[in-house]
């Protein structure tokens, strides 16, 4: 085997939580290989350096083994290397969520019901 669809590397790799999703990923361009836009049918190497945007956030991982079959996470782990300033970049986005969220001002509690009015109205006009 000397290589594998990029979709379904993705997808075994648990990047994606279906194939169409890693398919989609590659057409809107959010899958880079060895910096260059990944199409869902090209083919993933050992070696290759992918960076990956998705809901978990931007990865930087070299790929050391090939499987387009989905196993347990602990499989799909040892199929790629994260890089540790891909790790480090992570680590600050969810900082910087977190310190976010301290200075967010809630509501009290619920919304009265002549809140509500005015939300569903605001909602509707548009």
């Amino acid at each position: 085997m000397t290589g594998t669809r990029m979709d379904a590397w993705l997808w075994a790799a648990r990047f994606f939580k279906t194939r169409m999703l890693a398919k989609r990923s590659c057409e809107l361009g959010r899958i880079l290989s060895n910096g260059q836009p990944a199409k869902p049918a090209r083919e993933v190497r050992v070696g290759d350096r992918l960076r990956i945007s998705n809901d978990g956030g931007d990865f930087e991982v070299e790929v050391l083994a090939l499987s387009d079959i989905r196993g347990p996470a602990t499989v799909a782990q040892t199929l790629y290397r994260e890089t540790e300033a891909s790790r480090e970049m992570r680590a600050k986005v969810v900082a910087e969520r977190k310190a976010a969220r301290q200075f967010e001002i809630l509501p009290a509690g619920r919304p009265s019901k002549r809140d509500r009015k005015r939300i569903i109205q605001f909602r509707s006009k548009g």
